[in-house]
């Protein structure tokens, strides 16, 4: 027997793209192997090769590396996809900035902060892979009517503790495991994470005044659900670095807390209005007081069945129940602008208006959000 007789990928044309869909038309098209007896034979398997496994698997080393295919792609079809807030970045480093202040001035010590990634997450599975111990402090944003949660890492804890107790520079952070922590390490805790919090508030306020209460302290995340399982959230994950020792804190902010603010949060930088511009707003109000439009007047309105009116012929009258006096409706397309009497200056029929005109329902919030998808179009 032949090495092409049991290797399936020799019969693909060589320009033709390893994948699992031709690999297993391959597979189905190949014959049975038997003897000369028409037995099928023994001990012989069909056996894939690297390329097979890897395409099967979705590792296929292809041009385009941002598509997944096989297995793979089962396995990241769970993963949280949403839109990019390009605020939210902005305001972050900002806090950054303000905390590297803020944490020298309350350690009396070098503490180097930096941003290590956001990221959206699932609310329950960022609660499943915290690893305790750990703190985790529940905050409320008073202005948006939602929680959120600061969760300090078991190296950050034990580092923050050690220092504040006056533990020496330059050695680990001793590490306590199986008890509780205790009302005093909870207090010094809750101390940095007002300090967190603060700065976090402060990086707000250009955008969006808000306040950060600190509700309660959990040591155990099965006691922090301030969010469905299934629902999205942001995680900010911050490290802290002091001269060797230091450890990961994360801020986690469910969408539904920053929802409010979501249409401040899209904009590229601070104060960027979409789909306002007081230019084309002035110039569209100018053409529209300029336009000419039609007034329709209507004497009466009645209505009859269709088989009389197919019967009129030449010289039919048709009675309306109006008299000279009565009123008579001036109407711009189908909607009804004000009501008049009818009468005559010199030679021309003339209308005296009678009552108010009627007001558009249109709300102005309506009038924005047409003319910014106006914009947005134009």
């Amino acid at each position: 027997m032949s090495d092409n007789e049991l290797d399936p990928t020799a019969a693909l044309p060589k320009d033709e793209p390893l994948t699992p869909e031709n690999m297993a038309a391959e597979w189905a098209a190949m014959p049975d192997m038997v003897d000369e007896d028409g037995e099928p034979e023994g001990g012989i398997d069909r056996l894939m090769s690297q390329d097979e496994i890897d395409a099967l698997l979705g590792f296929s080393g292809g041009d385009d590396k941002g598509a997944r295919t096989g297995i793979q792609a089962i396995v990241e079809s769970g993963s949280v996809s949403y839109e990019r807030l390009p605020m939210l970045e902005i305001i972050f480093e900002r806090m950054v900035r303000l905390l590297s202040t803020s944490l020298r001035n309350f350690f009396t010590d070098n503490v180097e902060v930096t941003l290590e990634s956001i990221r959206s997450v699932r609310f329950g599975d960022y609660i499943n892979s915290v690893s305790l111990p750990a703190m985790l402090a529940v905050f409320k944003a008073e202005e948006w009517d939602n929680f959120g949660l600061v969760t300090i890492e078991s190296a950050l804890t034990y580092t923050v503790l050690d220092t504040m107790l006056g533990g020496k520079r330059g050695q680990p952070a001793a590490r306590v495991d199986g008890r509780p922590f205790t009302s005093i390490e909870i207090n010094l805790l809750r101390r940095v994470v007002g300090v967190v919090l603060g700065d976090a508030q402060a990086a707000f306020n250009p955008l969006s005044p808000v306040t950060f209460t600190v509700d309660r302290i959990e040591s155990n995340p099965r006691f922090v659900s301030i969010s469905r399982p299934a629902n999205a959230a942001i995680r900010v994950e911050l490290r802290f670095d002091m001269e060797g020792r230091g450890g990961s804190l994360h801020v986690l902010l469910p969408y539904a807390t920053i929802e409010p603010i979501r249409e401040l949060l899209l904009e590229s930088f601070m104060g960027e209005k979409l789909g306002r511009d007081p230019i084309w707003e002035n110039h569209l109000a100018t053409e529209v007081w300029q336009t000419d439009v039609d007034v329709t007047c209507v004497l009466h309105e009645t209505q009859m069945p269709l088989k009389r009116v197919m019967k009129l012929e030449i010289g039919d009258t048709l009675m309306f129940d109006a008299r000279p006096d009565s009123v008579v409706s001036l109407r711009c397309g189908e909607f009804m602008v004000t009501e008049g009497r009818i009468g005559r200056v010199d030679d021309k029929i003339a209308v005296q208006v009678v009552s108010p005109l009627h007001r558009s329902k249109t709300t102005m919030a309506a009038f924005d959000s047409i003319t910014s998808h106006l914009s947005s179009a134009s």
